[in-house]
């Protein structure tokens, strides 16, 4: 064999270098460790190696069918998906597509497992799972909600499982438990359960916990769940998961509810607004240089959407007849949706409302892009959308995905159908090529390959 040129091995090491440096780049971009993804927002305004059509069978990777039910969205870190599902023993009653009202339960008397699963994101096959509790549950769910509806985060090296009126458990990525931090269960709003997941920021994780009888902000110790703060909240029961904001100021903790607060580090109360619909569900998140708030319960007057600059402090609250100040850029009283978290992409904030309306506005000003478009036939949305390759995604609880073209007008470019008996309600995960959609029974991983 003929030796090889200085010249030639130079260039081959540094081929192996690009193609390293390369490989790390996208591994650091095809994770998906939280719920809404590493900014909470659901869109990735690079990706194009995503597919837009499936269905039941086309363009998909696997499917991998799962026991028991479960809201909780999947989280990817390398070639590993996380998940979480509640088994019941005894006889249960299957959840109703559509229903707002009427669907509050009792206390069950039968026995449940609590499940926590890694699969393989390359084939679907269930790596380890493990049973962190089994007894009757301590308190009771909306027939919609699941005891599994919180999502799970993870740093890359262990995952935090998290389950309401349970606890959190801390699991490394070969499937060994290293602590658990099991908390009291308290009731929730006519009974209908928990559904805020955790966030993690450096060595802390980050637990809302509002409900009827003791609401608190708790801030664990990722190493062994030793608790650093509890913070107690003048709110009743909400289900928004909370924010840790890294703006041009200052790192603040955002906890929505019937009052926006935010806390400093060391939980000292920074600023606060009240405003809100009586019921908080969706997620916050920062774009443009803003955060952005909503809050949207069928049953209130009030349904805003709010878009605050940095730097605020004590009671920033509008005036009446007013729609912004100092520090709450632009508002809108009428514009936030129920269950989905509103989503910017490419300039514009896109609001998916429950009925199957889509509004757009502009970030920078929230000046209305386009007045509501129906998604027709498109029945309950309780999944919150997602964007990438310059289409949006509005996924409902039958299973169609309405795919829109992103921009100034609305267009609908085609609906994707799943399975028949497929209840969807859990948001997606994105990562490298691959799209994970959790349903009621199933969880799906469709790529273009």
């Amino acid at each position: 064999m003929k030796p090889a040129t200085s010249f030639g091995f130079c260039r081959i090491a540094f081929s192996l270098a690009s193609v390293f440096l390369i490989t790390l780049h996208a591994s650091a971009d095809d994770n998906w460790p939280k719920f809404r993804g590493k900014d909470s927002t659901g869109a990735i305004e690079s990706a194009t190696n995503l597919p837009d059509r499936w269905s039941a069978s086309e363009n998909v990777a696997w499917k991998t069918d799962l026991p028991g039910r479960g809201w909780s969205s999947p989280i990817v870190w390398g070639d590993k998906v996380f998940l979480t599902s509640v088994v019941s023993l005894g006889k249960t009653e299957e959840p109703k597509k559509g229903l707002y009202f009427g669907g509050n339960r009792g206390t069950p008397t039968e026995v449940h497992q609590w499940l926590v699963y890694c699969l393989s994101l390359e084939t679907g096959e269930i790596l380890w799972e493990s049973k962190v509790r089994e007894a009757p549950p301590e308190s009771s769910i909306h027939l919609k909600n699941s005891y599994a509806s919180e999502t799970p985060v993870t740093d890359g090296n262990h995952v935090f499982f998290y389950f309401g009126n349970v606890g959190v458990f801390c699991f490394d990525f070969d499937g060994n438990k290293i602590w658990e931090k099991l908390f009291k269960a308290h009731e929730t709003r006519l009974g209908w359960g928990t559904a805020a997941s955790p966030v993690l920021d450096g060595d802390f994780l980050y637990i809302v916990d509002d409900n009827e009888e003791e609401s608190s902000l708790k801030v664990l110790h990722k190493k062994d769940g030793s608790e650093h703060l509890s913070i107690p909240r003048e709110e009743k029961s909400n289900w928004s998961t909370p924010f840790i904001w890294h703006n041009e100021k200052r790192t603040e903790i955002i906890t929505p509810g019937s009052t926006v607060r935010s806390y400093d580090l060391e939980g000292k109360l920074l600023w606060s607004f009240k405003g809100m619909s009586s019921i908080t569900i969706a997620t916050p998140y920062q774009y443009d240089g803003k955060l952005f708030i909503s809050s949207g319960y069928v049953l209130s007057g009030r349904r805003p959407l709010y878009a605050i600059a940095p730097g605020a402090s004590g009671d920033i609250s509008l005036e009446a007849s007013t729609s912004s100040n100092e520090f709450i850029t632009w508002s809108h009283f009428k514009g936030a949706p129920y269950n989905p978290s509103t989503m910017p992409y490419k300039g514009q904030i896109y609001v998916l409302h429950d009925r199957g309306f889509v509004v757009s506005y502009k970030a920078s000003d929230g000046t209305k892009v386009y007045d509501k478009k129906r998604l027709k036939n498109g029945r309950a949305f309780t999944t919150s959308p997602w964007a990438y390759d310059d289409k949006l995604f509005f996924l409902n609880e039958d299973g169609v995905t309405f795919v829109v073209e992103a921009g100034e007008k609305f267009k609908l470019l085609h609906k994707n159908q799943l399975e028949e008996d497929d209840m969807c309600m859990a948001s997606p995960a994105l990562a490298g090529d691959k799209l994970l959609i959790r349903t009621d029974k199933r969880i799906y991983c469709f790529s273009k390959k």
